[in-house]
């Protein structure tokens, strides 16, 4: 069963080895990462992101017992369990499995993961507009138009990984 759980992010190598611990080596741990570019004081700094925040997926079969749950709910490095993960495990799996299919080699989400819409926000991740936020009013086979303020302009879909805005 998986479990969705906050953490501490310094601590996470602690958790880890913790949960291997107490449910031993077949618990499993996800969480998707992508990898993105910033400029920072005129060098690009290549940097690794969770999708997900503070939030990692955990898979072990004794997750679904209260019990269990409980005396886990104290390890160091664990915020707390996400309620209502036992009733969603179809949309968990299928969102992993989702996620799994879309990584490249390294084990990073691509550029095709976020759906593009029209009309909708979005902000560059690579390349040389880092951080800066367009519109997209066009979409084509392998090319997308944006709106940058008052800038129109068409970029490759293969150049750039940017991802929405909520």
């Amino acid at each position: 069963m998986w479990a969705i759980i906050k953490i501490d992010k310094k601590k996470l190598n602690i958790l880890k080895l913790e949960f291997k611990l107490k449910l031993g080596k077949e618990c499993k741990f996800y969480h998707p990462k992508i990898k993105i570019e910033k400029f920072f004081k005129n060098k690009l700094i290549k940097k690794e992101m969770n999708v997900l925040g503070d939030y990692i997926f955990v898979h072990h079969q004794t997750l679904s017992d209260t019990k269990m749950l409980n005396t886990l709910q104290f390890i160091k490095g664990l915020k707390y369990f996400l309620n209502g993960f036992q009733i969603e495990q179809k949309q968990i799996i299928k969102y992993i499995e989702e996620c799994k299919n879309n990584e490249n080699s390294e084990g990073y989400l691509c550029k095709n993961f976020y759906e593009i819409c029209l009309n909708k926000l979005y902000k560059f991740n690579t390349g040389p507009f880092t951080e800066k936020i367009f519109k997209i009013i066009d979409l084509q086979k392998n090319k997308i138009s944006i709106l940058m303020g008052n800038n129109k302009s068409t970029i490759s879909k293969k150049g750039f990984l940017f991802s929405p805005i909520y």
